[in-house]
């Protein structure tokens, strides 16, 4: 220790915790899906490299095309149970936007973190094998669970957290508030 530091004392010391890596872009991820134009399901998905955020993505029509919340959702007026045929829909997936978004913007992927507040349908999962995802966090559920099968198959962890992202989020802005001085 450098001779004009001084230590500081045991009361002094902050006794604060903060959020694990996986709970901080978890959090990050349920507040990116707050953008999706979704009228179904809100997803929000994050990237992350070397514990850095490099992309983000949430579901949506593509780029310059009117939303679902301004047209209206074409599965709902054709009764499309949830899950299933995910040819017929507008949106662009968190997952999928987060991967183009890196595309766009020169980031490598390979060995990366994926976050998203939802299972990875299957369509998904075959974007994040190929895009060399090394692992993924699901704060979330989804009627369709073979993404998560092939996820495993292609030997990429996945972690389901036992919170979802609305939960760690709620948790963390509560945690922050205590740490403030008065």
């Amino acid at each position: 220790m450098p001779k004009d530091s001084k230590e500081i004392s045991p009361e002094k010391r902050s006794v604060r915790t903060r959020p694990t890596y996986d709970e901080y872009f978890t959090a990050m991820a349920e507040l990116v899906s707050t953008r999706s134009t979704c009228l179904r399901r809100q997803f929000g998905s994050v990237i992350v490299q070397d514990g850095h955020a490099i992309s983000t993505g949430y579901n949506g029509a593509p780029r310059n095309l009117p939303h679902c919340i301004e047209i209206g959702c074409l599965r709902d007026d054709l009764e499309i149970p949830s899950g299933t045929k995910h040819e017929i829909c507008r949106g662009v997936h968190a997952e999928q936007n987060a991967i183009i978004q890196c595309a766009i913007h020169g980031e490598s992927t390979k060995n990366a973190t994926l976050y998203v507040t939802g299972y990875p349908c299957k369509i998904c999962a075959k974007m994040i094998i190929n895009s060399m995802i090394k692992r993924v966090v699901i704060s979330g559920s989804y009627s369709d669970t073979e993404g998560i099968d092939l996820l495993k198959e292609a030997s990429i962890e996945v972690l389901i957290m036992e919170k979802t992202g609305k939960k760690i989020l709620d948790e963390v802005i509560i945690m922050k508030e205590s740490w403030q001085r008065k």
